[in-house]
């Protein structure tokens, strides 16, 4: 090669016919963190039926309920293979048959921090265009629905889907213009953007599908209930969220990358062997530092802060209680 010439390989705009996303495809592409149900701290892989609202299941992923114990949620429930590409998925199974009042709601539930969602402009003129892709499998088929709404939950945007066939990983995409009304989270450690999926809603939280609207809607009118129908399955995996109007190929991260970036609001420390009931003092400091000032809760009943709890750790803990203890920080919107 001849001094002073530079040979480079170009990369186009598109990748095995999908096209790149906006900006830098390799940073914050996927505002959706866990999308591919990979960490699950809290339960290790095992059923959690929610009882109340706001449960979190697998990693950053919650609930939202009118009734209790109507489903539950499991990593990789059911044993099914997962779509192509993908080791977990999270899987919703319903208990029961039941009939929706017209408040009722069973939702799944991901909120992005507004570091996240700032640069998206929504409240704006200049608000960014959206697209929400993921692989959804099913016992039932037909329309489904959920629905993107800012932290406030007064500004809401239902979309539908469809899954044609039974039992059978599907591929949805769903473009959404931005709000450019109502008031959205900027850039704090507030909530900036909420995805609900339905899994049953009645006529009080049910909108219309496309557009956005005033109101807190979880779902489109008329989709699907999965709670419905005893023993119905909701299995999802892949979900991102990025600029543009095209879903680009599913942004993969580093094991160790996911599950620090859980772990902002969430850190399970593991356990502890305490030697004797009395006073025994100690301090904690968190892998990752919280999102905001978290809750700390024991196994042990007395476990217990005598100085400050920042987002950094916390100092001056002690303990009264012999044995084991398995220490848990949460800090999630």
């Amino acid at each position: 090669m001849a001094y002073g010439t530079v040979n480079a390989d170009v990369i186009g705009t598109s990748v095995a016919g999908s096209n790149l996303g906006a900006g830098n495809a390799s940073i914050m592409k996927n505002r959706i963190i866990n999308g591919a149900m990979v960490i699950d701290q809290r339960n290790n892989g095992s059923s959690v039926t929610p009882t109340v609202d706001n449960t979190y299941t697998l990693d950053r992923w919650s609930t939202g309920l009118s009734q209790a114990s109507k489903f539950s949620v499991q990593q990789n429930a059911g044993s099914v293979t997962p779509p192509i590409g993908f080791s977990n998925y999270l899987g919703v199974t319903s208990l029961a048959a039941t009939s929706l009042g017209a408040g009722d709601y069973f939702l799944l539930k991901y909120t992005i921090e507004g570091f996240n969602t700032s640069d998206l402009q929504f409240g704006t003129a200049n608000a960014k265009t959206i697209t929400l892709s993921f692989q959804v499998y099913s016992s039932l088929t037909g329309t489904f629905g959920g629905a993107l709404q800012n932290g406030a939950q007064n500004r809401s945007y239902p979309f539908s889907y469809s899954i044609p066939v039974a039992n059978t990983w599907t591929t949805i995409s769903v473009t959404i213009a931005g709000d450019t009304s109502g008031t959205w989270v900027g850039a704090t450690n507030g909530k900036g953007l909420s995805v609900w999926y339905g899994l049953g809603t009645g006529s009080t939280y049910s909108g219309t599908a496309g557009a956005w609207a005033t109101g807190t809607y979880f779902a489109p009118t008329g989709a699907t209930s999965v709670v419905g129908t005893n023993g119905a399955t909701f299995y999802i995996t892949g979900v991102q969220l990025e600029v543009g109007s095209i879903a680009t190929g599913f942004e993969y991260r580093q094991y160790g990358q996911e599950l620090a970036l859980c772990q902002r609001y969430y850190e399970n420390m593991g356990s502890c062997y305490i030697a004797n009931s009395s006073n025994n003092y100690g301090s904690l400091i968190y892998k990752v530092s919280k999102r905001a000032t978290p809750t700390i809760t024991s196994s042990s009943s007395g476990f217990a802060s005598q100085g400050s709890i920042t987002t950094e750790g916390a100092w001056w803990v002690y303990t009264t209680s012999q044995g084991n203890s398995t220490i848990t920080v949460s800090a999630e919107l």
